[in-house]
């Protein structure tokens, strides 16, 4: 497929009540293995970040973070969407340019801001996400923009969730005015508070699947629009690999 017809086929795949279920990947051996069960690939900026012997966050250079998911989408046949974190303080056409360049249709573009610490400014983003949006479109590949919300991450011990719900509703809903297709609250949980994004964002939620989460089957009930394991899979190789590490020093058989 052509970018402008993974994008639409990506795109697509956003349906709430039936969402779009991403295992995230690092590197080309992970993103081969999804894409032969997934209809997409997406990258998980922690994850890659960490095989590259570096930390999330923007601490690891864009270049180096673009080549790897240029080396995904060279090597699988599905639509790929990059973890681009918070743009990496590019202008948003040299951001889309670069994101065209290694052949993925997609990006999370969170809303945190890595020099000052805290939220973005919500109209700062909007214009991020817009620019990105616009850019896109001038290229002739309508990017899938993810708008991550980072309410929950930056939440502090005695915030009511419900409260924070509605601000994520409230920054989600300019996103989604800005042109993103979808809205991340990343780590939210709970089945009254994702129920409750869901309705507020008219489904058009990601919600990060991981330990205590909602399962599967009932997020689709709660009519979200996709499903992300970020960094967990990478997490649950490391600690298998480990594991094994630790019975091969032991003297026994590592499998």
């Amino acid at each position: 497929m052509s970018l402008p017809e993974q994008a639409a086929a990506l795109r697509e795949l956003h349906r709430p009540g039936a969402p779009l279920l991403l295992p995230n990947a690092w590197d080309v051996p992970s993103a081969v293995l999804v894409a032969a069960r997934f209809a997409a690939v997406a990258t998980s900026s922690a994850a890659v970040a960490r095989s590259l012997g570096r930390e999330d966050g923007q601490a690891a250079p864009v270049g180096e973070m673009l080549d790897a998911a240029a080396r995904i989408a060279a090597a699988v046949d599905v639509p790929v969407t990059v973890d681009a974190e918070a743009g990496y303080g590019l202008a948003p056409g040299e951001l889309v340019e670069r994101l065209l360049d290694a052949g993925t249709v997609g990006c999370n573009l969170e809303d945190t801001d890595h020099e000052r610490g805290g939220l973005t400014d919500v109209q700062a983003q909007c214009d991020l996400l817009s620019g990105v949006v616009a850019a896109g479109a001038a290229a002739g590949v309508p990017l899938v923009v993810n708008a991550r919300v980072d309410v929950f991450v930056r939440a502090r011990s005695g915030d009511e969730p419900a409260a924070l719900a509605d601000e994520a509703i409230s920054r989600g809903r300019r996103y989604l005015a800005a042109g993103a297709d979808c809205v991340y609250p990343i780590m939210a949980t709970g089945d009254d508070v994702i129920g409750r994004l869901a309705e507020g964002l008219e489904g058009r939620v990601n919600v990060m699947y991981r330990p205590g989460a909602p399962s599967l089957a009932r997020l689709a009930e709660l009519g979200v629009a996709r499903i992300s394991l970020g960094s967990g899979l990478h997490a649950a190789m490391c600690s298998w690999l480990s594991s094994t590490l630790d019975q091969l020093a032991a003297g026994q058989p590592p499998y």
